[in-house]
């Protein structure tokens, strides 16, 4: 099967265990997903399934929304709620006016230091697995972009907020380096994704949703439109000589599309068939081939 599932992560799992779970509900090995949530973290974590895998590379970049909360008073060692605390916490009150005031600080681009608790590699080596052993964790701190950032309530030694940020931003480190310029330390005492790229909230279906559509045969009812996927892309829809050569990976003829570089191909409604790169003129050569499992599947989508 092939196809873009959203799952609404919850928290205490990694990304990799809903991607193992949904590999036993599918009962298919080829499954990924698209931008890492950390355990304690939930939301929006979209899974590609079968062929679909191959467009993982388009999302890299993509842009990120949250909510989240961030405690005031006493930093961690992981930035979040689950790391060991720094020290004792300090009886600490924020006003909403001062969060807001010390939030525009980390606004656009900023430089930031990753958390030591993180995937970054060091010479080969996750951050994590050095700091887990206590070892030295030599990060380096990285340009990031932080496009909106908006404290929404401030009560105690808590503030709530939304974000919108490119790809490589970690919400941690903003958690932690606002605490340390207030001088009481802090942390990220919860974060939910509510948006990766074009995937929402609302189109996100929890692991028991999942697995009860599973069992009554209606997994694929569940994923994305294919033709929701890639939005940036324009679509030209093959016909059935067309395609064949598609799949064939030869490079095609496809109708003018205001001089667009990439298109998305389809068979009939349904099937994403490629990506397909502008050669010259109308000729198209099909980067990537998304080609169909079966026959069956075919016949499905035309």
């Amino acid at each position: 099967m092939n196809g873009v599932l959203v799952i609404d992560k919850p928290a205490g799992l990694t990304s990799h265990d809903v991607v193992n779970r949904v590999r036993r509900i599918y009962q298919q090995r080829s499954v990924g997903h698209l931008g890492t949530l950390d355990p304690s973290a939930t939301g929006v974590l979209p899974l590609v399934l079968g062929n679909l895998t191959r467009l993982a590379q388009f999302y890299t970049s993509a842009e990120k929304t949250y909510e989240g909360v961030i405690r005031f008073g006493f930093a961690t060692d992981t930035y979040d709620a689950a790391g060991t605390p720094a020290g004792p916490p300090q009886d600490i009150k924020v006003s909403l006016e001062e969060v807001r005031g010390l939030g525009a600080r980390f606004q656009g681009v900023i430089e930031q230091m990753p958390p030591p608790f993180s995937a970054k590699k060091i010479q080969g080596v996750p951050a994590y697995r050095l700091a887990r052993k206590h070892q030295e964790v030599p990060l380096k701190s990285v340009q990031v972009e932080i496009k909106e950032f908006e404290i929404l309530e401030a009560d105690g030694d808590h503030a709530s907020f939304r974000a919108r940020v490119a790809s490589g931003t970690y919400m941690r480190s903003v958690a932690h380096e606002m605490g340390q310029q207030l001088g009481c330390g802090a942390h990220l005492s919860s974060l939910r994704r509510t948006k990766l790229g074009e995937f929402e909230l609302s189109d996100a279906h929890t692991l028991e949703e999942a697995d009860s559509a599973a069992s009554k045969g209606l997994l694929e009812e569940i994923l994305i439109h294919p033709r929701k996927l890639l939005p940036q892309l324009p679509t030209v829809t093959a016909n059935e000589e067309t395609a064949a050569h598609i799949r064939n990976g030869r490079a095609v003829n496809l109708p003018e599309l205001s001089r667009a570089r990439q298109v998305k191909v389809f068979c009939g409604q349904r099937e994403l068939i490629a990506i397909a790169t502008r050669v010259a003129g109308t000729l198209f050569h099909p980067e990537i081939v998304l080609a169909a499992d079966s026959a069956k599947q075919l016949a499905r989508n035309t």
